[in-house]
């Protein structure tokens, strides 16, 4: 069953939002605040990550030096976007890859512990096979 598949009702969108916040929040917790059971709470957590709606528990962590930043990415259009945006996955610096409409075909978010990293963190992307240019941002400051 993949994602695309899978029905949600009120409770597994309240779920996700209550794991979005916070994803160390203990199943009790989202238990008593759903007022289900800490087993069903678990069952439900469970059948989305089997289902692909979950598909990692991570952090967002911020760090006073890192410099993150946002690569627009333009592809050659003899190498398929799935093919590129799996091997930039795959440079040392890639946070996120989102494939996307517009001028640009994908969008890298990275981090690098400076601008050097960054430096070579976007070398790395241009010689990749299919990248045919880049456009780059430096996050200045975000917000939660």
């Amino acid at each position: 069953m993949s994602s695309r598949e899978v029905v949600l009702d009120e409770v597994d969108i309240k779920i996700l939002s209550i794991l979005r916040e916070n994803a160390r929040t203990p199943y009790t917790e989202m238990a008593k605040e759903l007022r289900l059971s800490e087993s069903a709470v678990r069952k439900r957590i469970n059948r989305l990550i089997k289902a692909g709606v979950i598909r990692r528990f991570t952090i967002d962590y911020s760090i006073g030096n890192e410099v993150r930043a946002v690569i627009l990415v333009k592809t050659q259009s003899s190498i398929p976007v799935p093919e590129v945006s799996k091997n930039l996955m795959k440079v040392a610096c890639t946070d996120r890859v989102y494939e996307v409409t517009g001028e640009y075909d994908i969008v890298v978010v990275s981090v690098s512990k400076d601008i050097a990293g960054l430096n070579k963190c976007i070398d790395e992307i241009r010689s990749t096979k299919g990248v045919l240019t880049t456009n780059s941002m430096v996050v200045l400051r975000s917000w939660p």
